[in-house]
């Protein structure tokens, strides 16, 4: 009977010391989905300057409605808010990085969306009233607030979304010269001097 109960004591045992090791170890996050084999998702390449080009991100923020928060030579950013469903409110951050490339006749254009989302929270307030000596008397009311409460938030991958922003950029890039300068009327060839003056012969008069 001992080799048995040796036996029982050391499979408890080494099942305990698998539970621990399960409970104390860290949760791995996982990364798969960072493959870093796409370039052109958050990218795009136009040929403007670089301070023309954040100008252009800026404008197409702005023609869609995005309150924007910064904007300069080489940074654009802004905030729009979206209200999917009655308790669900989402903000969406978009910043645009403007780089110059290597050659330096083109910009390239980062772009980065961010998605909070927060959901409404009810907090019970308990009511309470001083009455004299008796101090402090707790009531059976209650009241309750709504409150906003972040509960995700993600960066957008979404191809379809940045092909359409960047279509958009590339509208505001139309240069002003092509739309302000009007187009001058062909001159008119100029009489040619090499050939020499005929007289025209004058009519014969009726009489």
């Amino acid at each position: 009977m001992r080799p048995l109960l040796s036996r029982s004591a050391l499979a408890l045992l080494f099942t305990l010391v698998l539970a621990g090791c399960s409970i104390t170890s860290p949760k791995q996050v996982s990364y798969d989905p960072e493959e870093f084999d796409s370039t052109t998702t958050h990218t795009r390449s136009f040929r403007a300057s670089q301070a023309d080009t954040c100008e252009a991100a800026r404008r197409a923020l702005l023609s869609q409605g995005y309150l924007v928060t910064a904007a300069n030579g080489d940074l654009v950013a802004g905030r729009k808010s979206f209200q999917p469903a009655s308790e669900v409110h989402v903000e969406v951050e978009l910043r645009v990085v403007c780089a110059r490339d290597s050659g330096g006749v083109s910009t390239i254009a980062f772009a980065s969306a961010l998605q909070d989302r927060y959901g409404l929270k009810k907090v019970n307030n308990s009511a309470s009233v001083g009455v004299g000596a008796l101090g402090s008397l707790s009531l059976p009311f209650s009241s309750s607030d709504d409150a906003l409460v972040k509960v995700a938030s993600e960066t957008l991958t979404d191809e379809r979304f940045y092909d359409r922003f960047f279509a958009l950029i590339d509208r505001f890039l139309v240069p002003e010269a092509v739309q302000s300068t009007p187009i001058a009327p062909p001159a008119l060839p100029a009489p040619s001097t090499d050939t020499p003056l005929r007289p025209v012969p004058l009519s014969p008069s009726r009489g």
